[in-house]
Parts: structure tokens; sequence; C-alpha cells
């Protein structure tokens, strides 16, 4: 049986080939050019960025996956029964995993993820191992709109949010507070989001998690130029960029580029986009917060802080608000 055919619904919002050239072209002529990140996640490097985390340098996902392991009794009770979960940006979906191992009576959810081959493989895979679940599937750009379809065994069921792995971290904050605005909307009244948020911490553990002996992140980094090239038909000579990686202190950020080792010319859809040597694209960022900080941005958004855990280095910190 297919993975497809294991899930309860599948909506296909994949963004389309043209709005991916629209975004490319407009980042690499502006100034400083950037790429949007949301790009990297084609099925190779959603591999790769699964890959990332396992790696010993990259902290948040063993953390995160420690703290929810840890607080699952008291998450479910924040959650209640019969609930619906909403995730945002699944990937794989091994976090979801002990959140529905904890829960009471789950009954639906939703992975929702810009990668369609990667989606339907985690969520097929997650269908198989909790029959008794509703699951669905979204193939979207979950920052724009989307709908979800309420669980055939209990429509009136609650409806809350999984947003794991620091992901509103890679948006600006105005951005940020928008997405979670939109998420509260989605959720409705009485609706609950669990979220996992970065914290801020020291400058060497943070950039050596961008930046790994192995290489890993700068090939996740790099296979967007050579998905640029397989998809859109450009020329960039993967061998004359590198990856580079430096935190921002006066932003709280992370920030990932691609650097030109050479002054140089590359072409996408016959449009010429001249480089400098040394010059950059700016193709992600990842926040890091304080959790007031943090909390001011929910309640901006919409949403009413009840619960923060944090491991014991302060190192992550795990959410769950609620919609009033």
């Amino acid at each position: 049986m297919s993975s497809q055919a294991l899930l309860e619904s599948f909506d296909d919002l994949e963004p389309e080939t043209d709005d991916f050239l629209s975004e490319v072209l407009s980042g690499l002529q502006s100034t400083p050019k950037t790429l949007p990140c949301k790009f990297f996640y084609d099925e190779k490097g959603s591999k790769l960025f699964d890959s990332i985390c396992d790696l010993p340098e990259y902290y948040p996902t063993r953390t995160e996956t420690a703290l929810l392991e840890r607080i699952g009794d008291e998450v479910a009770e924040c959650i209640g029964p019969h609930a619906q979960i909403v995730e945002y940006g699944c990937g794989s979906v091994k976090k979801i995993r002990p959140v529905v191992d904890a829960l009471d009576r789950p009954v639906s959810y939703v992975a929702v993820d810009i990668s369609k081959e990667h989606l339907l493989a985690a969520a097929g895979m997650l269908a198989s191992d909790y029959p008794d679940l509703e699951v669905h599937a979204v193939c979207a750009d979950f920052v724009q709109p989307f709908e979800v379809t309420p669980p055939a065994a209990y429509p009136e069921a609650r409806r809350v949010g999984f947003f794991p792995g620091s992901t509103l971290g890679n948006f600006a904050p105005e951005a940020a507070r928008t997405l979670l605005a939109s998420a509260a909307k989605l959720l409705g009244s009485g609706g609950g989001m669990l979220i996992g948020i970065d914290l801020k911490k020291d400058v060497a553990i943070l950039e050596a998690a961008y930046d790994d002996a192995a290489g890993v992140t700068a090939a996740f980094n790099m296979n967007l130029l050579d998905r640029i090239n397989n998809e859109l038909g450009a020329d960039f000579d993967l061998d004359q960029f590198e990856h580079h990686v430096r935190y921002n202190a006066e932003l709280g950020r992370v920030e990932m580029h691609l650097r030109s080792l050479r002054d140089q010319q590359v072409t996408v859809d016959g449009n010429v986009v001249e480089f400098r040597e040394g010059e950059t694209i700016h193709t992600e960022n990842s926040h890091k917060f304080d959790i007031e900080q943090f909390q001011a941005m929910a309640r901006d958004a919409g949403f009413e802080p009840q619960r923060v855990w944090t491991d014991e280095d302060k190192l992550f910190s795990v959410h769950f608000l609620t919609v009033p």
C-alpha cells in the first residue's frame, strides 16, 4: 500500500515552479542578495536536514526531543483529550511521536510541509504506526493560507498547533508575529500551540550548530544552488561558492550565507546575476530569544502564554500557548 493511501486526506498546495523562479530572481537581484530558506527543503535537502539533526554540534533537536519526552504528561494535561494536532513543517515527523504517545486519545494529526515526497513518506509511515489516528497531509508553504479538515471521528476536537525546532526563528520578527497571528486564527478560539523556541546562549555553541565539522550543514546550504541549477536551468558553479556562518549579536540571530569565491556571473532563466569576490547570498536567519521576549511576541499575535519548560542547561524552551 502506498504512503498516500494510508492517509485520511492529502491536500496538494505545493508552490508552482513559476513561484520558485520569481522568488529566486527577486532575491538574487536585490541588495544584499538573498534566497528564501523555505526552498532548502526539496527531497535531498530534507534528508540532509534530517542528518543535521543527528550531528553532535546541533543541540536543538536532541535537546527539544528530550524535553518533550520529559514533559509529556504535563503537555497532555495542557492539551486535554480528543485533540487534533496540526504540525507546521513536519519534516520526518519524529518529534510528534512522544507528543502523540503522551496525549489522551488524540483523534487527528495534520502534517504540513513544503516538500511533497518527504511529507507523503513521513506522514504515511506515521499513519501506519498509529492506525487509530486520522492522519492528514497538506503540502504547502505554511506562511500562505491553508485549510485543515476537521477529524471525522470528532469534528469538534480542540485544534492544537505543534511548531517544533525553533523554526519560527527563521522569520524576521514582524513576519514571525504575522505567522503566529495566522496560526491563532487557524487554531481558533480555545485552540492551543505547543512551540519550540531556541534561547540565546554562548556564541561558540550557536555558530558550531550551523557550521559542523563534518560539513553536513554546508552541503545543506549548497544544495539550494544545486536545486536552482536543476529546476530553473541556472549555471551556478558550486565550487566557486562556500558556506559561511556568523552570529549577528545586534539582531540576536545566526545567519547563514553562501559566499562567492571570485568575481563571476551566473545565469538564471536567461537573467545574468553579477557577483563580486566575497559577496554573499543570505540564505537563512535563526533568531534566538529570551523567554520574556518570545512571550511578548506571542501576546502581540493573539496568544496567551500558559506554560514554559526548559532543559537543565537552558539551551532550549518549549511553550504552551492558548487562543483566548
